[in-house]
């Protein structure tokens, strides 16, 4: 078997007094690309949220290259991208400021040393903004800011990346750009987990799609078909596992 990346087992977690993840198993293998599919407010940000430490577990483990969540310390090895509309906004740093940053778990004392800025300057080539370096985020498009988010994260060269919604308000150019992207780190060898609402143009990369409905797994296998083409509605869009030798699971969305 090939390695565990991330591992869930039993999670679960609330967020106030409500259960958000009511005891849900996901593992996530090194060289896997595993899309996290769901309606709004089915979870699906909450566990990765969860997995990087930002929500604390009730109940159940979680582990990072095979050491307990608690006790990882190796975090350069984890690129994140966080939801656009919770990482933008404000920010007084110019484009490579705001990559640079994610450099600096890798840097000794906080300061970055040649081969990070050359690491900077890879990351903003890859998400085509090495033209942008010295413009302020603030004067970006959205589809643009999600493009320095993204190199933020490539910046750690990390062995997992994690993205919430990376797609979510970004316009078509750059959500080829941003396909090209993750299908050059893919090759790679990068592991990833992404949270998706629709597959969109990443359809081609994914390997595996977890379907979460109200903090539970109802689908853990070959993307459901048709969600590749059409966005997830707000309410039931997959049924549970089918048995043996029954038809393919259906979204629904076809009629």
């Amino acid at each position: 078997m090939t390695e565990s990346v991330i591992a869930l087992r039993g999670v679960r977690a609330e967020l106030g007094s409500r259960p958000v993840l009511r005891g849900i198993d996901l593992t996530v293998r090194r060289g896997e690309v595993v899309a996290l599919l769901g309606a709004n407010g089915s979870g699906k940000s909450t566990a990765v949220r969860s997995i990087i430490g930002q929500v604390p577990v009730a109940a159940g483990e979680i582990e990072l290259f095979g050491t307990p969540r608690r006790r990882f310390r190796d975090w350069a090895r984890v690129g994140y991208v966080p939801q656009r509309t919770t990482a933008a906004g404000g920010v007084p740093a110019t484009v490579t400021e705001v990559v640079s940053s994610g450099r600096l778990s890798r840097a000794r004392f906080g300061m970055l040393r040649k081969a990070d800025h050359a690491a900077v300057r890879r990351a903003l080539e890859l998400v085509g903004m090495a033209d942008r370096a010295r413009d302020s985020v603030n004067a970006l498009s959205g589809g643009q800011h999600q493009r320095v988010l993204i190199a933020r994260a490539l910046a750690t060269e990390p062995e997992l990346l994690i993205m919430d919604e990376p797609m979510a308000g970004v316009d078509l150019a750059s959500q080829e750009v941003l396909a090209e992207t993750l299908r050059e780190q893919v090759a790679a060898g990068t592991t990833v987990l992404l949270v998706l609402h629709e597959l969109g143009p990443l359809e081609p990369l994914i390997d595996r799609a977890v379907v979460l409905r109200d903090g539970c797994v109802l689908h853990d296998g070959p993307p459901p078909e048709a969600v590749g083409q059409h966005a997830l509605p707000g309410h039931d869009h997959v049924h549970p596992h089918a048995p043996a030798g029954a038809e393919p699971i259906r979204t629904g969305l076809l009629s």
